[in-house]
């Protein structure tokens, strides 16, 4: 009984933590009189956190010139603000093609960002190198020193387990599959790692940069190589049991359809995935390339038209169950198939219209991502910054710690 009480004051001390820096990163400058006034803890309990958060180097005070006195006069009040500098996030992010890199300070604010091709047969510790070696540079260009660094944010385009951080099975990164990529990739950083689906990071990222800013339940459906969803519920990224919620692309969606990479027959990814449409493709254009198809399609060539609207409905039809059963006010669509636009929209908002509830296909707008590639790194770094605003200690961020967290 003790240890179950002695852990939810410390999950309550967490979320009081986190609901400061919250009023810190929203307000720029503020008291800590006003902290409790927008938080509703008592001026004690602010204080003390304010105490750690300083002790651990996200907050400064200063006295401001020519500041007004406080209400019973005397000295005016000692003004706080959240210490975006005092770290530096590290995101990471493979694709079909390339690998991004991307270092931001705690306030979220992109600092440096470059992303290469890369072969997609690699083995992981050829992509972790050349991952790694752009880190360097770009922590160099951002003027951060190697020990300021918190923590780093990994993004793969395959299934994550987050029991025991096991990459699993994906045609799209073979070289990856069994690889223990946060055990990996801690060992060479020596700070605290964090990996995730990729799709599950373009949904963090969209909503904290681009198209769900705003939105509390969300759902981001990728549309590339392999089709994924990633799911905000609550303001926060839902992972499932074992890190497989979102596995869109392997819903049936044709009986008697084509084989899938996972062993069944007519799954989503086989009728929508960029792949299955440039199959679909090769016999009357030739081979194409994803630009190639999207390119003839703006420029009103029939068959690549016809084949994302249909893509579209197909996807429309799969995520319509998705919006039956969580009610999400916002349905964002992105990876490559993205840039589309209302060719591809359009598809995906008739098939809602027709199959999901009324009320839940009325209740969520349909719209494109706006990061494109940049989605998951960009989601990558959002889940470091907030975990370093939870629980991670600047000066102890080597001690363990559990893998995951939600969005600042």
């Amino acid at each position: 009984m003790r240890v179950r009480s002695e852990g939810s004051l410390a999950s309550l001390r967490r979320l009081n933590r986190q609901r400061v820096i919250d009023a810190l990163r929203s307000h720029g400058t503020i008291s800590r009189a006003d902290i409790a006034r927008r938080t509703g803890l008592s001026r004690s309990t602010v204080s003390s956190l304010v105490s750690d958060l300083q002790a651990d180097g996200l907050v400064i005070e200063r006295e401001e010139p020519g500041a007004a006195h406080g209400e019973q006069g005397g000295r005016p009040p000692i003004l706080l603000s959240f210490d975006a500098s005092a770290g530096v996030a590290l995101g990471i992010g493979f694709d079909h093609e390339h690998v991004r890199v991307a270092v931001a300070d705690l306030s979220s604010t992109i600092l440096a960002e470059r992303a290469v091709p890369i072969d997609t047969d690699h083995a992981a510790h050829e992509g972790l190198d050349v991952a790694l070696a752009m880190a360097e540079e770009l922590l160099a260009e951002a003027g951060a020193d190697r020990s300021r660094l918190i923590g780093a944010g990994l993004g793969l385009p395959g299934p994550v387990n987050q029991i025991d951080g096991l990459v699993g099975s994906s045609a799209i990164l073979p070289g990856w599959v069994g690889v223990a990529a946060a055990e990996e990739l801690r060992r060479r950083l020596d700070v605290e790692v964090i990996v995730e689906n990729d799709a599950n990071l373009g949904a963090l990222g969209e909503l904290t940069y681009g198209a769900g800013r705003g939105a509390t339940d969300m759902i981001y459906v990728k549309i590339t190589s392999g089709i994924g969803a990633g799911l905000i519920l609550n303001g926060r990224l839902y992972r499932g049991w074992g890190g497989m919620a979102g596995e869109l692309g392997h819903v049936l969606v044709q009986h008697e359809g084509a084989v899938c990479r996972c062993g069944n027959r007519g799954c989503l990814e086989t009728a929508a995935s960029t792949p299955a449409l440039l199959e679909m493709l090769r016999r009357s254009h030739g081979e194409l390339t994803v630009e190639d198809m999207l390119r003839l399609a703006h420029d009103g060539d029939l068959g690549c038209r016809r084949v994302i609207a249909d893509a579209g409905r197909v996807v429309g039809s799969a995520a319509a169950m998705l919006l039956n059963v969580l009610n999400p006010e916002r349905l964002v669509v992105g990876g490559d198939l993205a840039a589309a636009g209302d060719l591809l929209l359009d598809g995906v908002r008739e098939s809602v219209r027709r199959t999901a509830l009324s009320a839940a296909a009325d209740g969520a707008s349909v719209v494109a991502g706006v990061l494109g590639q940049r989605a998951e790194v960009l989601g990558a770094l959002t889940l470091v910054v907030g975990a370093a605003g939870r629980n991670l200690h600047l000066n102890h961020f080597n001690q363990p710690t559990i893998p995951g967290g939600g969005v600042p």
